[in-house]
């Protein structure tokens, strides 16, 4: 699989990004060089290589805190730099009508 520039442009266009045509032909090359590089894992034998869930093994497992709420006790501070407050809220302006 490799890339054109007309894929290149289209995907600029997708992302809202402008390209110069030597900033297209550039990306053009690295986006081919990097599709390269996957098409080579192709090439990997993984037959015997048992699927993974984590790459973290039994005895490495991830320690997980508690899941308790908490508010940070920086209430008041937070809300004494924001412009307007009302009540311990947020006040903004309407952006929707």
């Amino acid at each position: 699989m490799s890339v054109d520039l007309d894929n290149v442009k289209k995907i600029a266009k997708l992302s809202k990004i402008s390209l110069k045509e030597s900033e297209g032909k550039k990306f053009l090359t690295d986006l081919n060089q990097i599709i390269g590089w996957v098409d080579q894992l192709t090439e990997v034998n993984t037959e015997e290589v048992a699927p993974t869930f984590s790459s973290f093994g039994a005895d490495e497992a991830i320690k997980k805190r508690n899941d308790t709420v908490n508010d940070g006790g920086y209430r008041e501070d937070v809300i004494s730099n924001a412009p307007k407050s009302d009540e311990g809220f947020f006040l903004v302006p309407k952006v929707i009508d």
